[in-house]
């Protein structure tokens, strides 16, 4: 290790204590690499500040010694923007873990940005109240990285995502001064909205050390059905009938054929209707008063288009059904590692994009599968390609895939963020303005590249 090295790892361990500076190669190597195993990088130090203060101290000294850091939660990310591909310092958040009181007047709590997304939604339930976005990675996404990926999930088609959750923020800057604003009110046009900003900026502006949170009433009565379709166009056309006529809907996740049967064979069970169908959707309703009547009312409306439904009211019978969703990554990454490209598409191309786009990859590799699920209630498509004979996919593929998006009209990036996967690509949805205009932010707030300064930006052309 680097005398500089060693001198930075001496100055932090006053700071956060021995047990908090990581620099063992055994210890640094889960932070190290994503968890899909695709990304995998290496950091020479793993610091872990117990509270905003220590945070703010480390940020100093790294930035005195001209090094650079990569922020990380969870480290659930998916496009390597929370990994240290380049030697960073890693500045882990983990144990920024306060949960302040609910302010059960206002409906809104402070969170501290390691708090994982189940701390926060088992620490809001007494008050009968809600994190507005929920994820299958609730068990180890943490809260602040929610926020700076801007994070989706399954309930955005009712809450919006996170970035509509945040009312107020508390982050370190690049120089290790403080910003905190975290009154929470529901009105406040005294200038930038830093929240908004940090929100989606993948630690490239600020760490984010606390929030505060908007809530969400519990809604106690829930019913989820599963809808098969022989079609993509039924299950679009669905998904559009049953946003107009259902109040109370909660979520409309799909999954579509390959990736159900995959899923299936995963767990264990059967395709649980429809075998032969195209597509399934996932729909739940929730509401104070039970929404069964409702739900089951639309659906009848639907007419032949659905080919088959199953349909839960009690909680086991409903996470039977949702959990061909919820574990479809997991069957995915357990069959090998996946490229993973996470896409928004209006709908009128959805049912083009799903349809046309194995064929787009099998032009460039025919030994490539597709697996495509999502969020069908906001146009999210997640897509997975899996080389067949065990290695991986090309970045051909991801540049095949993501400029068939963008010639659609569609988003590169639907709740995943830009990362270092996806940085090269940012141009096919933003324009050269937009692109410096996003640069001169950056080097405003963050002039010696300090934070993340490997991510979400292109290269600039020498």
């Amino acid at each position: 290790m680097s005398d500089e090295i060693s001198d930075l790892g001496r100055k932090l361990r006053t700071v956060v204590g021995d047990n908090h500076l990581l620099q063992d190669a055994d210890l640094t190597a889960g932070y190290s690499t994503d968890w899909t195993g695709r990304f995998q990088g290496h950091t020479p130090l793993v610091v872990r500040p117990a509270n905003t203060f220590e945070l703010a101290q480390v940020v100093i000294l790294v930035a005195e010694a001209g090094l650079a850091i990569v922020p990380q939660g969870g480290n659930t990310g998916l496009v390597g923007g929370s990994v240290p591909l380049n030697g960073e310092i890693v500045v882990s958040t983990v144990r920024l873990d306060q949960c302040e009181a609910v302010d059960q007047l206002a409906q809104q709590v402070t969170l501290g940005a390691g708090v994982t997304l189940v701390q926060a939604q088992n620490h809001v339930a007494s008050s009968s109240l809600v994190i507005g976005v929920d994820l299958a990675a609730r068990d180890s996404c943490t809260i602040g990285g929610m926020i700076a990926t801007n994070a989706g999930g399954i309930n955005v088609l009712r809450y919006g995502a996170m970035r509509e959750q945040v009312l107020g923020i508390e982050a370190v800057l690049a120089d290790g001064s403080v910003i905190s604003h975290l009154e929470g009110l529901e009105k406040d046009n005294t200038g930038y909205h830093l929240p908004s900003l940090l929100a989606g900026s993948e630690g490239t502006l600020a760490i984010i050390t606390r929030a505060r949170l908007r809530l969400h009433p519990y809604l106690p009565v829930r019913c989820t059905a599963m809808l098969a379709f022989s079609s993509v166009e039924d299950a679009v056309e669905a998904t559009s009938a049953l946003k107009r006529s259902v109040p109370s809907l909660h979520a409309v996740e799909v999954l579509f054929s390959d990736a159900m049967h995959l899923v299936s064979e995963h767990i264990g069970s059967a395709v649980p209707i429809g075998e032969k169908s195209a597509a399934w959707l996932i729909v739940e309703a929730a509401g104070s008063n039970d929404p069964l009547e409702e739900l089951a009312g639309a659906i009848d409306d639907l007419g032949a288009v659905v080919v088959d439904v199953g349909v839960g009211v009690d909680t086991s019978s409903r996470n039977n059904l949702w959990q061909y969703r919820e574990k479809v990554t997991e069957a995915i990454s357990a069959k090998g590692t996946p490229h993973k490209l996470d896409v928004t598409l209006g709908a009128s191309k959805l049912a083009e994009f799903i349809s046309q786009l194995p064929s787009v990859v099998s032009a460039l590799d025919g030994d490539l599968s597709v697996y495509m699920f999502g969020h069908l209630g906001d146009g999210n498509v997640h897509v997975n390609v899996l080389a067949n004979n065990g290695g991986a996919p090309s970045e051909r593929v991801d540049a095949a895939v993501l400029e068939y998006v963008a010639k659609l009209g569609g988003s590169i990036s639907a709740e995943h963020g830009i990362g270092t996967a996806k940085k090269n690509f940012l141009h096919l949805n933003r324009t050269t303005a937009e692109i410096s205009a996003f640069r001169s932010i950056k080097h405003a707030l963050d002039p010696q590249q300090v934070l993340n300064p490997h991510v979400l930006l292109p290269q600039e052309d020498s």
